[in-house]
This record gives C-alpha cells, sequence and structure tokens, in this order.
C-alpha cells in the first residue's frame, strides 16, 4: 500500500469509528458510548440510594455502595452482620411507602480532597424530610463523601449535619466540604 493509501484508509476507519461512538440507541444518551454520565449526578444518585437503602434496611442495596474503606471487609460481610443470614429488607423496610414517608435528596456535590484514610472524591448533603401523623415533619442531613472505586460511586464516609452547624455556615456547598474535610481526620 502506497502512502497516500494508508491515511485515507487511517481517516476512513477513524471517521466510522466516530460516527459509531457518537450514535445514540436510546434517551438521553441510553447506549451512547461516547456521552459518560456527569460524574457529579452520579455521585449525588448513588448518594440517595444508599441513604434510601440504609433507611429501609435494604442491605443488598446499602452495602455494595460502601467503598472498601467504609465497609472494613468484603460486601458479604457487611450483609452477614446486618441480616443475620436473611439479606432480605426488614418488614419495616419492605412495601410501599406510606404517605408521609422519609423522601431523599441529594444536592450540593462538591469536590472534596483526599482526607487521612479518605480519598479525593465528592461531598453530598443529603436531605432526608419525613411526615408521621400528628407529628410535625422532620428534616435530617447528612454529608456523605463519595469515591469512585471500580467504576462506580461509594459512600466512604458519612458526617451528620447539626442545626448549629447550618446555623455556623449557611452555605451548604460550603459546609459539606468543611464537615467532609474535619469529619475525616
Amino acid at each position: 500500500m502506497t502512502r497516500r493509501t494508508t491515511h485515507v484508509a487511517a481517516l476512513a476507519l477513524a471517521a466510522s469509528l466516530l460516527a459509531a461512538g457518537c450514535s445514540s440507541s436510546g434517551e438521553d444518551g441510553e447506549g451512547s458510548v461516547s456521552a459518560p454520565k456527569d460524574p457529579k449526578v452520579a455521585a449525588m444518585e448513588a448518594a440517595q440510594t444508599y441513604m434510601q437503602a440504609v433507611k429501609s434496611q435494604d442491605w443488598q442495596t446499602a452495602c455494595p455502595l460502601k467503598s472498601r474503606g467504609l465497609l472494613g471487609g468484603t460486601v458479604e460481610q457487611c450483609l452477614a452482620s446486618r441480616t443475620d443470614g436473611d439479606p432480605s429488607p426488614s418488614p419495616s423496610g419492605s412495601g410501599p411507602e406510606p404517605a408521609g414517608a422519609e423522601q431523599f435528596k441529594a444536592s450540593d456535590a462538591v469536590e472534596v480532597a483526599a482526607v487521612g484514610k479518605h480519598p479525593a472524591g465528592f461531598g453530598v448533603l443529603v436531605t432526608q424530610t419525613g411526615t408521621e401523623p400528628g407529628k410535625p415533619t422532620e428534616t435530617e442531613r447528612v454529608a456523605l463523601r463519595l469515591v469512585e472505586e471500580d467504576g462506580s460511586w461509594k459512600v466512604d464516609q458519612r458526617e451528620r449535619v447539626r442545626p448549629q452547624d447550618m446555623a455556623r455556615e449557611p452555605d451548604m456547598s460550603a459546609l459539606v466540604r468543611a464537615l467532609i474535610t474535619a469529619g475525616g481526620q
């Protein structure tokens, strides 16, 4: 093959690979090879899923969402320690959520630096709001450190956000970063 023929063949191959990689077989980039999910969005989804699973005692979902550092062992050991041999959710965590059940919302994903034993990742604020009949609505906030591990986002650290923390630092992004950094040492 001449040098010109090789060059044309290489360009044709590159164009076909580019066209194949940019195509999408579904909505919102589903099936797309070249459109990876925004890491902040993926970290927030993992944080929300983790907190919902913990609240409903769904350890089949929660344990695999923990980082190796937070697990302190294997996923199987986490499941065994939480379920006493029965990995299904407890009765309080099964079935449809009743009206007024706790809702979880992840927000304020901010980059956080490595501290102590915790690698760099994202700090995410998860807010859970619940209402029980005859009681006022309660809101609880948790700051989570999420790290990328084996191609997915895992919870590596969990810090409770107290009302006095919020009074001292009203900027939620700064508060998440401060709690995750201070709690990681």
